[in-house]
């Protein structure tokens, strides 16, 4: 299925491809393999750009509890983390390499929600990728949500970027990060263009908090969701949502949406049939149409509540930091 929009501006037209599919849960190779067929996809029907959702590989594990209360873990629980773990990707490594490849092979900037391993710890995590195979950065997700805290680790302002790209500037803010509003200033600050939200939030009011966004910030606005079933997952995979396989587990509701909150593609809905879509969007680049911070915001508003790894960061520094007054 395929949905598109189009906006004149005129510029030059830009197809983006916003993937709606389903992990193969805790299959870091069978979920790779999947996602480079979709980019091959998305690639041939001209995409430039193609973002996947949040956790895609290898998986953002809705309903698990990993057996944990407070002051106790159950050995059924440490191994559900063990088998999360051991399907979570290291930065870098093989399965960034594939990546690479595949963005080089379909000429595509390519943006992979992913859970990163690092040591003993997990981050959810976004990895970018030009269409000559470069690896641009990631973005870790600065806070978790909820019980995403057990499983995940912080990420930290150092890695909040935003590329300047031919498309236009690019970044990312992951899921529930979204209701941030400083963490949405400093992206404004950075003259974002291209907004990617891939998320797990499959709720109506999602699309209204895209709309919010792209009009706070004038920017295009890609929100990506997954869709899936019970039957995506392990048979032994205890959930509270039961067994049934045709349980739906996340309803999608990806879309695009332009600069002025205008829906141009989605929210995608799900079809039981096949529940797997590529959303597509047309649009041309916006006329100047970015939201000005203004002088009164500086760094240090937002280094003084995000976490950061150092504070070397002064007016000679190449880095976000170093260019605010």
């Amino acid at each position: 299925m395929k949905r598109s929009a189009k906006h004149e501006s005129g510029s030059s037209m830009v197809t983006v491809a916003v993937v709606q599919a389903a992990s193969v849960a805790f299959d870091r190779k069978r979920t790779l393999a999947k996602a480079l067929d979709l980019t091959r996809d998305a690639a041939s029907q001209g995409a430039k750009l193609v973002l996947f959702p949040e956790a895609f590989i290898s998986g953002y594990p809705r309903g698990l509890d990993f057996g944990a209360v407070v002051g106790w873990r159950t050995d059924a629980g440490r191994e559900d983390f063990k088998r999360y773990f051991e399907s979570a990707v290291e930065v870098p490594g093989p399965t960034v390499d594939a990546l690479s490849k595949a963005a080089r092979a379909n000429s595509v900037y390519l943006v992979m929600g992913v859970i990163e391993r690092e040591r003993g710890t997990l981050y959810c995590c976004v990895l970018f990728f030009a269409p000559d195979g470069t690896f641009l950065g990631k973005h870790r997700k600065v806070m978790p949500t909820a019980s995403e805290r057990l499983i995940w680790g912080y990420g930290d302002v150092s890695t909040l970027p935003v590329f300047d790209t031919p498309l236009g500037k690019m970044g990312a803010v992951i899921c529930w990060e979204n209701y941030m509003p400083l963490l949405r200033t400093f992206m404004y600050s950075q003259g974002i263009e291209i907004y990617c939200a891939p998320t797990a939030d499959h709720r109506p009011v999602w699309s209204a908090t895209m709309q919010h966004i792209a009009t706070e910030g004038r920017c295009f606005v890609l929100g990506c969701n997954q869709f899936n079933r019970r039957r995506d997952f392990p048979k032994n995979y205890s959930t509270a949502f039961g067994d049934e396989s045709d349980t739906v587990f996340s309803r999608g509701g990806s879309c695009i949406v332009s600069p002025f909150g205008e829906v141009r593609a989605g929210p995608i809905p799900w079809d039981i049939s096949s529940g797997q879509f590529h959303g597509f969007g047309i649009w041309g680049a916006h006329p100047k149409c970015q939201m000005a911070v203004g002088t009164d915001f500086r760094g240090d508003d937002l280094r003084s509540v995000l976490p950061t790894r150092s504070r070397r960061c002064g007016s000679g520094c190449s880095c976000p930091w170093g260019k605010m007054r």
